[in-house]
């Protein structure tokens, strides 16, 4: 093996090294005295309590500039629980379109596909770093898509592809999006995110916003399956209200919601949605500004207007790296992060497991532009001395 040793390392190191993408870095300056309000051992159902998960509620909505008449509710099982109660509980009354493009998109299609069996069902893919043909989307179908990949660092730059007047319901898995990227409302009709993404919250928690076309949905289509408790948004042909008013399907966190809380008011007092765009914008340049003449790394995302600002994923690009097998750049690529680990300015940037072999650091708005740029020479290091090994 390669001494480690052997090159000059970077002067500078990242104050907060966590550049995880789930659950992420949490806001700057987070201490646990934050979350000292929280109503422990106390039932969820109490009047201060039931309070403080409304305020999510209102809060969140605010912050994102949501249209008045959606509905925003607290679920459970993170997004994934929240993507997966849409696509249970609204989807097989029309055909489907399924954009798959990175991994949990990959997993929505999955579902549709394999678990719902819906018969007129297509899966429109594309590999890992661009998008699907967007020309060839049926929107007098259900579309289900991830507004940002967060496997693939791939993003839609905006909802200029999806029409005003098409008949489907648009399904947009947003985690990784929310908080950080200007949601067109007016062209989605589901958007689900958790609080573990953009403002650094603590994980087990979904957040569910219905439009009223997907209300409607609701109200006049019943699924041809049985639907768990944990699914069902109606009761008796009517929208169980108090899912939107804070009264959750199961018992939540009461610590997480106080952080997520704490984060919500973070987000306030840096300018709202703009303040937390801006943020993770400012990331997303500086990493551009390093990679663009870099011979070292490119980005995963081919298209610059496709470039997540949150998941931001590198591949390596270094001559000495490309002329590898697959099998030996999954390993050179898992001891470029685990030599980041190592030197303790990187934490958990290894791509995700089923993506290309590479990198990808968390650029929301919880981090630091600092931290950002005081990490990348240290990427050029662990580089050039994993090369040494290979």
């Amino acid at each position: 093996m390669a001494d480690f040793s052997a090159a000059a390392k970077p002067a500078a190191r990242p104050q907060n090294p966590n550049f995880s993408s789930g659950p992420c870095a949490k806001r700057p300056g987070f201490t646990l005295d934050a979350l000292k309000d929280a109503p422990l051992g106390r039932s969820h159902r109490a009047k201060g309590p039931k309070a403080k998960l409304a305020e999510i509620i209102t809060r969140s909505k605010a912050i994102l500039g949501m249209p008045a008449d959606w509905r925003l509710g607290i679920v459970p099982a993170s997004d994934t629980g929240a993507v997966e109660m849409a696509l249970w509980s609204l989807l097989g009354a029309r055909p489907v379109d399924v954009l798959a493009f990175e991994s949990f998109s990959e997993g929505w299609a999955t579902d549709v596909v394999k678990q719902l069996k819906l018969p007129d069902a297509r899966v429109l893919k594309a590999p890992y770093g661009q998008l699907p043909d967007l020309t060839q989307v049926d929107f007098s179908h259900d579309v289900v898509l991830a507004w940002n990949g967060t496997t693939a660092g791939v993003r839609f730059a905006n909802g200029d592809f999806i029409p005003d007047n098409r008949e489907g319901l648009v399904i947009a898995d947003s985690t990784s999006a929310a908080f950080a990227m200007d949601l067109p409302w007016d062209k989605l009709d589901v958007v689900t995110w958790s609080w573990q993404k953009v403002l650094g919250g603590e994980g087990a928690h979904g957040m569910l916003a219905l439009s009223p076309r997907a209300v409607e949905r609701l109200l006049t289509y019943k699924p041809a399956w049985p639907l768990p408790k944990i699914f069902r948004l109606t009761s008796k042909d009517k929208l169980i209200e108090g899912i939107f008013a804070g009264e959750t399907i199961n018992t939540p966190s009461m610590l997480c919601v106080e952080d997520a809380l704490d984060g919500l008011r973070w987000a306030e007092g840096i300018g709202g949605l703009q303040g937390l765009i801006a943020r993770s914008e400012a990331n997303l340049k500086a990493v551009a500004d390093w990679v663009a003449g870099n011979e070292r790394v490119r980005f995963l995302a081919e298209t610059p207007e496709t470039r997540s600002n949150t998941s931001i994923c590198l591949a390596i690009a270094a001559p000495w790296f490309t002329a590898l097998d697959a099998e030996a750049q999954a390993k050179a690529a898992k001891a470029i992060a685990t030599l980041l680990e190592t030197e303790g300015v990187a934490l958990d940037a290894g791509a995700y497991r089923d993506a290309p072999p590479g990198l990808r650091i968390w650029g929301g708005a919880t981090v630091e532009t600092s931290d950002v740029a005081a990490l990348l020479p240290w990427i050029d290091y662990a580089v050039d001395m994993v090369a040494q090994a290979f």
